[in-house]
């Protein structure tokens, strides 16, 4: 649920917290125009739930 609000608000950290810095990179530069903010937030929400559905896998596989 944090990770969920850190993507809504400050989209550039989530990719920070899951490990895409170059994506948080060019997500911080999308970011930098107001109108960028609202793609940026929905690219960080999807890229969350990738991640999130990734660990699922992986865990269930082992």
């Amino acid at each position: 649920m944090v990770r969920l609000l850190i993507a809504i608000l400050l989209p550039w950290l989530s990719f920070f917290f899951i490990g895409q810095k170059t994506q948080g990179i060019i997500c911080i530069i999308l970011q930098l125009t107001l109108i960028g903010w609202v793609p940026a937030a929905i690219w960080a929400v999807y890229a969350l739930s990738q991640y999130n559905t990734d660990k699922k896998i992986s865990e269930a596989q082992n």
